[in-house]
């Protein structure tokens, strides 16, 4: 019987498939000048004409 609780397990798998997901970005973008965002940024206001699908 496990004594850890379901929502912390859920939050614990979340923060670690996030770090994997950065550790790998940071992989295969080096060397390099930019930091690895795991999020995309909303778009900038010069980016009003290009279309995005969501």
């Amino acid at each position: 019987m496990s004594t850890r609780n379901k929502p912390e397990d859920a939050a614990s798998d979340e923060k670690r498939r996030l770090d994997d997901a950065l550790e790998e970005g940071l992989e295969e973008t080096f060397p390099g000048s930019d930091p690895v965002n795991v999020t995309q940024p909303p778009p900038s206001r010069g980016d009003r004409h290009v279309r995005r699908n969501g």
